[in-house]
């Protein structure tokens, strides 16, 4: 019985966390499309990119800094990243700590959420 008691409260606390533990909050593509608005004035309403910003079509997955056609700066090139979800979350929330001394006239979205939001909807542009 004193071995129960030992395990109660951990067992209790498991459960309380379980109980209280809401859904893992799933990126949202509809919120990262409403997000991507502001966006698009650079990159175009579709992600095909514009002469200010580059093409974010197929964008996860790809070199950074390596698109034909447009001017990335120095910084983007030698960036060395290739982009994962992870990354470019985390470039949207802080481009200037990412890759220091990129061209991107973009202070970076106000939190991971809807950094991750907007990353689902780029991956949802063919």
């Amino acid at each position: 019985m004193r071995q129960l008691w030992k395990i109660g409260p951990r067992f209790a606390a498991t459960l309380l966390a379980l109980a209280t533990a809401g859904p893992a909050m799933a990126a949202s593509s509809d919120a990262g499309k409403v997000l991507y608005e502001q966006c698009a004035s650079c990159h175009g309403p579709t992600g095909a990119g514009t002469e200010q910003g580059p093409a974010l079509v197929g964008i996860v997955g790809r070199k950074a800094g390596q698109i034909q056609n447009f001017r990335y700066s120095r910084a983007m090139q030698r960036s060395g990243i290739v982009w994962k979800e992870d990354t470019l979350a985390q470039y949207l929330s802080n481009p200037q700590d990412v890759v220091p001394g990129n061209r991107m006239p973009f202070g970076g979205l106000a939190t991971r959420e809807e950094s991750m939001d907007v990353v689902s909807y780029l991956e949802s542009l063919k």
